[in-house]
Parts: structure tokens; C-alpha cells; sequence
């Protein structure tokens, strides 16, 4: 970390008691779906990130096949385990050569997740454990349930859930106290504010936000003809028409950041950071340079005319194309 990094100096509470920084860092793309890596500087991003006092990483059991995980325990070892928080996704099937066959959330596959979780990263406890999807053919009771006997024998800290609805939340929270939904948000994703958001509200649930820079689109780096070669060319939000369409809004929106000095990016993260004290933004920066620019949204304060200049230039429901191609969304709760 370089003397002009941002610090973060600012917590949020996730649930009853969970304490995390105001941003947290999600790991996935060192691993996954974002395309090749640099381990050295995974690490390093890492690093630097708690230096500048992040105290919550995000990964899942199934980033890499269990890569993401030891990549964590790399960057770990020479700093104190409890100084983070460790949240873990569970329950997604994957294959050799990186497929996607379902998520498994029986009580039996919960004991067994967990237990090969606890050696890669070389720790007694997980922080935060949540199934990664909801598993159809398992009633959210029991795969909650299961985890709860975990929390009783110190293996889990807190339990949350990913990407579910409200009625399921209520499910689950009636079982065991959920902390925190992760779940997409972002100025482009915002169909948690009908339901979902003022249910977790209510049940004094947080929510970790994934997705705050729609992986990438709404960066202010991302271009009409950058060609990808990873998940995001299967996304609807990223074809044809609908780049173009969306690419229009980021253009909208930079005009906004240029007139507070910001980048796109900070912008988009200042604004997830604006609805609420119980939400968090998870960012996935692979490199020391977008975790800097991410942590100076942490330094961005959005006035009224700012939210409603915000509003104006990306409007809700204003992107083209859905978040995931129609497949993909059959492992979702509820579309929003």
C-alpha cells in the first residue's frame, strides 16, 4: 500500500453483530470466470487491501475449485486470522473442466463443504457461511439448519443466504438469525428496492452487494470493442444493441463523476454506499490499482442533487438486457 491509497475508516454492522469496513473485497476473478490471473499480485491485492483497513473477504468454495480458497490462506499467513472476515459461498457443483451441474444444500453436503473449506484456508472457523443458490430439491429450513449445528460447534460464525427472495429469507431467518443476503445491486440492478431490500430490512438482515460495477460495465474502462473471451460474453447486458444501449448510460454517468472529480467507478460505488448503512459493497479487484480507485469512492460523498443527477443519467430499469442469459437463471430464487 503507497501513501496515496484511500483508507477505509468507516465500519457497517451486517445482522445483530457482525462488524465489517464500509467496503469489502470480493476474490472470485483471482481465481474464476474473469480470466487468467496474476497469483503474485492476487496476493498482493490482498495486502494491500487489509493495509488499508478492509476487513472483509469474499470468496466461494467453488471459485477455481477450491483455488480461490488456498489463494486466501496464501495471503493470510503472515497476518493475524481474526483481523478479516472470512465469508464463504457453498453448494455449487462444478466439473474438471469448469462446469456447472446445480447446487447441492442437504444437510450431509453442508458438513462436507464446510469441512474441505476449513483445510484449504487453514483455519477453525468461517465468519460468514451461506449457500451460494438454493438447491430446489432441499427445503431452505434444512440447509439452514444444517449450518446453524455448525455455529454451535464454533465452525461458523454467522450464517447468510445469496441471491434469494423474500419469502425465502423469511424462511431461513425463522430457523437461525441470518446476518446478511449477498445479492446483486448497482445502478443498473436494482429490483432488490421492491421486496427483497425492505424484507431483510425489516428482519434486520444486511446485505453484502455483489455486482456494484455490473462486472465491469458501468467501470467507465469498459469499451464497445473490447472483446471478452470469459462468462460475460454469454451476458445479455453485453451483446449487440444492448452493449451500445448501456455504454450510452456509463457516458451519462461520467459526465455526473467529471463534475465531482471522481472516476465512473467511484461514482457507481459512492452510490451502492449511499443506500444504507447495512449495505456493503463487495468489489473484485484483481490489481492494486482498481482496489485504490475503488477504496476512493469510500471519500465521495453524494449530495441530494448528486443522487438525483445520479438518478437522472441512469435511470431505474434503464439497462438493456438482463443480468444472466436465460439458462443461467434457473439457479436464481427470483429474477430481479
Amino acid at each position: 500500500m503507497t501513501d496515496s491509497t484511500p483508507r477505509v475508516t468507516r465500519d457497517r454492522r451486517l445482522g445483530r453483530d457482525l462488524r465489517v469496513s464500509a467496503l469489502g473485497l470480493g476474490c472470485m476473478g483471482m481465481s474464476d470466470l474473469y480470466g487468467p490471473a496474476d497469483e503474485a499480485e492476487s496476493v498482493a491485492t490482498i495486502h494491500a487491501a487489509i493495509d488499508a483497513g478492509v476487513t472483509l473477504l469474499d470468496t466461494g468454495d467453488f471459485y477455481g475449485m477450491g483455488h480461490n480458497e488456498m489463494l486466501i490462506r496464501r495471503a493470510l499467513a503472515d497476518r493475524a486470522r481474526d483481523d478479516v472476515a472470512i465469508s464463504v459461498k457453498f453448494g455449487a457443483l462444478r466439473d474438471a473442466d469448469g462446469g456447472w451441474h446445480g447446487n447441492d444444500g442437504r444437510p450431509e453436503a453442508v458438513r462436507n463443504f464446510l469441512a474441505y473449506t476449513l483445510r484449504r484456508l487453514g483455519t477453525d472457523h468461517v465468519d460468514v457461511y451461506r449457500p451460494a443458490r438454493l438447491d430446489p430439491a432441499v427445503p431452505i429450513e434444512d440447509t439452514v439448519g444444517a449450518i446453524a449445528e455448525q455455529v454451535g460447534k464454533g465452525h461458523v460464525r454467522h450464517i447468510g443466504l445469496s441471491e434469494v427472495g423474500a419469502e425465502t429469507l423469511r424462511r431461513a431467518h425463522t430457523v437461525h438469525p441470518i446476518t446478511d443476503l449477498q445479492i446483486e445491486y448497482s445502478l443498473i440492478s436494482r429490483g432488490i428496492e421492491q421486496d427483497i431490500l425492505p424484507t431483510a430490512r425489516e428482519l434486520g438482515i444486511g446485505v453484502t452487494a455483489y455486482g456494484v460495477l455490473s462486472r465491469g460495465l458501468i467501470s467507465g474502462h469498459w469499451t464497445a470493442s473490447r472483446q471478452v473471451a470469459d462468462f460475460r460474453s454469454a451476458s445479455p447486458r453485453f451483446q449487440g444493441g444492448n452493449l451500445d444501449h448501456n455504454l450510452a448510460l456509463v457516458e451519462a454517468l461520467r459526465a455526473v463523476a467529471a463534475g465531482k472529480g471522481v472516476s465512473v467507478a467511484q461514482l457507481a460505488i459512492a452510490w451502492v454506499l449511499a443506500q444504507g448503512d447495512d449495505v456493503v459493497p463487495l468489489v473484485g479487484a484483481r490489481r492494486r490499482d482498481r482496489l485504490t480507485e475503488a477504496l476512493g469512492a469510500l471519500e465521495v460523498e453524494l449530495t441530494p442533487a448528486d443522487l438525483a443527477a445520479i438518478e437522472a443519467a441512469v435511470p431505474r430499469d434503464a439497462a438493456a438486457g438482463s443480468r444472466y442469459a436465460e439458462a443461467q437463471m434457473t439457479h436464481l430464487d427470483s429474477e430481479h
